[in-house]
């Protein structure tokens, strides 16, 4: 037995240590800080209430957060703008978390690559112990920054509008029925990173502006019962403008307030204190400038007037989040749009005039901040990250070619309809229809005439391959002229970015909407080609289908092209100079529209999507193509407008 005993000892330490791991994997995989925070005397209250002031368990705690949208945000570059954040001496991140892209189909789910909000999240908490996250899932946003921004960003997918008698933020049935579904994966996903279960999220909002909209007094109890019965047991809060707060407060929920002016600040804390009693003041969204409209001026808020008023709404005892801290783009057809009396689409960029750049670099603004909450913080503010470098690449002329009416034989059979349908209610994507991108409407015509009907949101108008006009929300009908032999009427619309603003968000469906009247009589038999222009989209695309560019090529076309990165890819921006409208595809991402009216005139190109070797370029252009493609280590957004 002796013989045996000293070899024993290790194998039983080793044994031990083992299961120590295993155990520590299980709890891990069960979401140990959930099984143990009973136990976690420091994670028992979380943040609450007391009289005037947040509380962090037994200390007051102001609230410094920044917004940064993850989807907005190439995934390589997360950490870079968090430590950003860090650096400034904010304290809570706060993000969007956008329903259409994290369920693109009923009951299929995205949370990986550039969606994995659990990675952001948890990242964020492993930054600093001190880091904080307060998270926006509601199933909508009130705000027109992207497309129809559900809990947040297109609020809606495809398949909740296929229901045409759907209420969207309302306690209507079909709406709720998709709500629930979502939010039980969703919360499976956010109750155990919460701050009592050893995570980091310290607040949940309930809804955004929904005063403003204000459709269904039981819609905002719905959304705060849906949450908390399923597991969320940290702060509730809205947020509302000064419009819609009298409409947006809920019973046992903190209300908070949107702005951007010191005269806001004012009326909204004598109203808050009338509504609510005392409780903290939190300006949900401190607005540091605004987004682009497509024709308009690019918006800018002078960064003395910012520091003044983050000043003025911290002496007034206000906890703050700065909205935007770092916009980033709104890549592929993310973007959304305003619709009050007219309809204005947003542009690509998201940089908003935030604290951070699209490209992440330092402004003025950070500068002043840094130093203004560094003179607050109590202790150093570690150093600022070194910038990521620019640079700008040999221009590149595409070598390749196809029509998009050439390009028509490579794509999925169209949908044959006696009617139009709109986008969503297309049998295309599993049955859940098309959310983003363009539709091709052909029908035969046999004379010329007026062609009119309702277009969302954009229709180019061709007789043959002949372009003819527009139909748009501003002109609804157009002349087709006299064409003798077979004559195919096609009409290529393009989803340009839904409203969440206004009451106009049940009116977002895309495409051709109801009957096309030609001379007052419905057109009929449509062949209906979903342009969605995803990565398998071009996927159908062989290579013997292109041809060398012509001297005149046929719009819309394709046109393709290869950019070769010698060493480490870096970022760039690109400048269509020449080029009218349209998408640009490297290796697969979609980085946006470029339009040639303006504010921006370059597209971001983020380094991490490059390959060191040969990219793929692929550019969709609607009405005209340049000869080349240029590159730049600056980004021009355009004539600057000075907010007031």
């Amino acid at each position: 037995m002796s013989t045996w005993s000293a070899p024993r000892r290790p194998c039983r330490a080793l044994g031990l240590l083992l299961l120590v791991v295993l155990g520590f994997l299980v709890l891990r995989r069960l979401h140990w800080p959930r099984l143990l925070s009973p136990w976690l005397r420091h994670r028992q209250s979380g943040l609450h209430t007391k009289g005037q002031n947040f509380m962090l368990e037994d200390s007051t705690f102001w609230i410094f957060g920044g917004s940064v949208h993850y989807f907005r945000v190439p995934r390589a570059y997360w950490r870079d703008r968090l430590l950003k954040m860090k650096a400034c001496g904010l304290n809570t991140l706060t993000t969007y978390v956008p329903w259409n892209l994290h369920e693109p189909q009923r009951g299929t789910f995205d949370f990986s690559g550039n969606l994995d909000l659990e990675y952001v999240l948890r990242g964020s908490g492993q930054l600093c112990r001190l880091w904080r996250v307060l998270a926006r899932p509601h199933p909508l946003l009130g705000c027109p920054q992207m497309e129809l921004m559900s809990t947040p960003l297109l609020f809606y997918s495809s398949w909740l509008l296929r229901d045409s008698g759907m209420m969207l933020r309302t306690t209507y049935k079909g709406f709720t029925e998709a709500v629930d579904l979502y939010f039980d994966h969703l919360m499976s996903r956010v109750v155990p990173l919460q701050y009592k279960h050893g995570g980091p999220i310290i607040a949940v909002q309930v809804e955004n502006e929904y005063g403003s909209y204000n459709k269904d007094p039981a819609y905002l109890p719905y959304v705060k019962k849906a949450l908390e019965d399923r597991g969320i047991v940290e702060l509730l809060l809205t947020s509302d403008n000064k419009d819609g707060l009298s409409n947006g407060v809920i019973d046992g929920v903190l209300a908070t307030i949107n702005l951007q002016s010191q005269h806001d600040l004012q009326l909204l804390t004598i109203f808050l204190l009338s509504v609510q009693g005392v409780q903290p003041k939190m300006v949900m969204e401190y607005w540091t400038g605004w987004f682009d409209s497509w024709g308009g001026p690019h918006n800018i808020l002078d960064a003395s007037e910012v520091l003044k008023t983050v000043s003025a709404i911290i002496d007034a005892g206000s906890s703050i989040n700065l909205y935007m801290f770092h916009g980033g783009t709104n890549f592929g057809f993310i973007n959304g749009a305003m619709h009050f009396h007219d309809y204005k689409s947003d542009v690509t960029s998201y940089d908003y005039d935030a604290v951070l750049t699209e490209a992440g670099d330092y402004t003025a603004k950070y500068v002043k901040l840094r130093e203004f909450f560094g003179s607050i913080s109590g202790s150093p503010l570690p150093p600022p990250p070194e910038l990521l470098p620019k640079t700008a690449y040999e221009s590149l002329r595409p070598a390749l070619y196809l029509s998009l009416w050439d390009a028509l034989q490579y794509m999925e059979p169209p949908t044959i309809s006696e009617k139009p349908v709109n986008m969503e209610n297309l049998p295309v994507n599993n049955g859940n229809g098309q959310s983003f991108g363009y539709t091709l409407y052909e029908t035969t015509i046999g004379s010329p005439g007026v062609l009119r009907g309702l277009v969302r949101d954009r229709g180019q108008v061709f007789v043959n391959t002949v372009f003819i006009g527009f139909l748009d929300y501003d002109r609804k009908d157009i002349v087709i002229p006299l064409i003798q032999g077979y004559t195919v009427l096609r009409i290529l619309v393009e989803n340009c970015g839904a409203s969440t603003t206004g009451n106009n968000i049940d009116e977002q469906r895309k495409g051709l909407i109801g009957n096309i009247y030609l001379n007052n009589s419905p057109l009929k038999n449509f062949r209906i080609y979903s342009l969605d222009m995803k990565k398998s989209f071009f996927q159908r695309f062989s290579s013997s289908a292109w041809n060398l560019v012509p001297e005149t090529p046929v719009f819309p076309a394709f046109f393709l092209g290869a950019l070769p990165v010698a060493l480490s890819p870096l970022d760039t921006f690109m400048k269509l100079e020449g080029w009218e409208k349209g998408v640009v595809f490297i290796n697969g991402q979609n980085l946006g529209r470029y339009w040639n009216i303006g504010p921006q005139e370059t597209l971001y190109l983020p380094g991490a999507w490059l390959d060191q070797g040969i990219n793929q370029v692929i550019v969709f252009e609607e009405r005209a193509a340049g000869p080349v493609i240029q590159f730049t280590e600056t980004p021009h957004l355009g004539r600057n407008q000075y907010i007031h």
